[in-house]
């Protein structure tokens, strides 16, 4: 048995004028999944979720999301919930007037209790936008963006301005809404979040993917690395080290455990104390930083 992605991208293309945003992209996004859709500045992450989201339309290529044209916005827009950076709403309005709002545009059902609850807003329900501190704006985003409990979800940039205790429950938020069948887009620039929370992670630089897989399989495209310093009068590792900061040694290695091991049995049989030793694994945000170091792959042929 087969089960439609949740976002099915096929050779997607945007451009403007003469510059080509996204070139030739192809991925799916499948249900109950949270999806980190990740890049540098420009990389045409935007472009790619604008088109997504029924926002823009694709200069080519074929975009199906719940098993329908984003551009058919009676059968997909109330399906999806969307956080944007910026939500747009009226100072004027309630924070209760503006989760009602929401409801009536999206088609959506809800309890303005419930969610109001969910974000810990519900003492502010008379209390106009206006007057709502920048945490307490973004909890209101993450609010009607869930309202309803939409199938699909877009989160971007979801924790900004948000103290940790905000964050939290956000992510307690986002988990229980996925046990009960949504699947999560996310974009943001904390790393560390996509690293803990995504399933996957699809990296964009200049337009297309540079990488995409889970956490593991990103981290696995680079070494991890090991550093030490030794005392005056210490024999030379046995390891295979290069030259380090300050004098230090830098062991690189995609075999962490074992050569640690290498290291250390070495450094008690000569009696040696390694001064300084560190021995970090490859992040989500080695991955990021070494993308401009890479060459540029080639876009398919039409």
């Amino acid at each position: 048995m087969t089960t439609t992605p949740a976002i099915d991208i096929d050779r997607l293309n945007v451009t403007y004028g003469d510059f080509h945003a996204v070139k030739d992209l192809s991925f799916q996004v499948e249900q109950g999944e949270l999806y980190a859709l990740l890049g540098t500045n420009g990389a045409g992450k935007t472009s790619t979720l604008e088109v997504v989201e029924g926002h823009r339309k694709a200069s080519s290529g074929t975009v199906r999301v719940l098993g329908k044209s984003p551009g058919d916005r009676r059968a997909v827009r109330r399906r999806m919930g969307i956080m944007l950076q910026e939500s747009g709403f009226s100072p004027d309005l309630t924070v209760a007037e503006s989760v009602r709002l929401i409801g009536r545009l999206s088609g959506r059902t809800d309890s303005e209790q419930r969610v109001l609850g969910v974000v810990d807003l519900t003492g502010k329900a008379g209390t106009r936008v206006s007057q709502l501190s920048g945490g307490e704006k973004r909890r209101l985003d993450f609010a009607t963006a869930v309202y309803g409990r939409p199938e699909l979800i877009f989160l971007d940039e979801p924790t900004t301005g948000l103290d940790i205790q905000s964050r939290d429950a956000l992510w307690d938020a986002v988990e229980q809404l996925r046990h009960d069948g949504s699947t999560v887009v996310l974009t943001t620039h904390y790393l560390e979040e996509a690293q803990q929370r995504a399933d996957r992670i699809g990296l964009m630089h200049r337009g297309t993917f540079r990488h995409e897989g889970t956490v593991a399989e990103l981290t696995r495209t680079l070494p991890a690395a090991i550093q030490f310093s030794l005392p005056p009068g210490a024999p030379a590792p046995l390891v295979q080290a290069g030259p380090g900061p300050d004098g230090s040694y830098l062991i690189e290695t995609f075999e962490l455990q074992s050569d640690l091991k290498q290291l250390l049995d070495w450094a008690h049989a000569h009696e040696v104390e390694l001064l300084g030793l560190s021995a970090a694994p490859t992040r989500l945000d080695d991955v990021f930083r070494a993308i401009d170091a890479e060459p540029v792959p080639a876009v398919p042929a039409a």
